[in-house]
């Protein structure tokens, strides 16, 4: 009888622990997702990457990040390389200014979509 139960220990040992194992690699929603500032405006984005490496651009390839107080905010490279938020608010195309299209042209990260 002990060695049925220690065979069925092992077993459900065995089970627990495959099940047990992180997720598999799962890709980002590809589709259009309505964003809300805190100011009430909406901004059309779309994630890329999966549960590991990922970010969020304009729906017209333009890299944001979100601050802490929940602004999306246009991406930009500081000098080291990496990828920081800049000052500028993030807004669809079609609401931007041509001040905030040339700053995008000079400083912004493109990414394909």
């Amino acid at each position: 009888m002990k060695k049925i139960l220690f065979i069925v220990a092992i077993i459900a040992t065995m089970i627990v622990g495959l099940q047990a194992q992180g997720p598999a690699r799962v890709p980002a929603y590809r589709g259009i997702i309505e964003r809300v500032q805190p100011n009430g405006d909406t901004l059309r984005t779309y994630l890329r990457g999966d549960e590991h490496w990922h970010f969020a651009m304009t729906e017209d390839g333009w890299q944001i990040k979100e601050t802490n107080k929940g602004w999306l905010k246009y991406a930009k490279m500081n000098r080291k390389g990496e990828v920081v938020t800049s000052w500028r608010k993030a807004h669809n195309p079609e609401n931007r200014s041509r001040c905030e299209k040339r700053w995008l042209e000079k400083h912004g990260i493109k990414k394909s979509i």
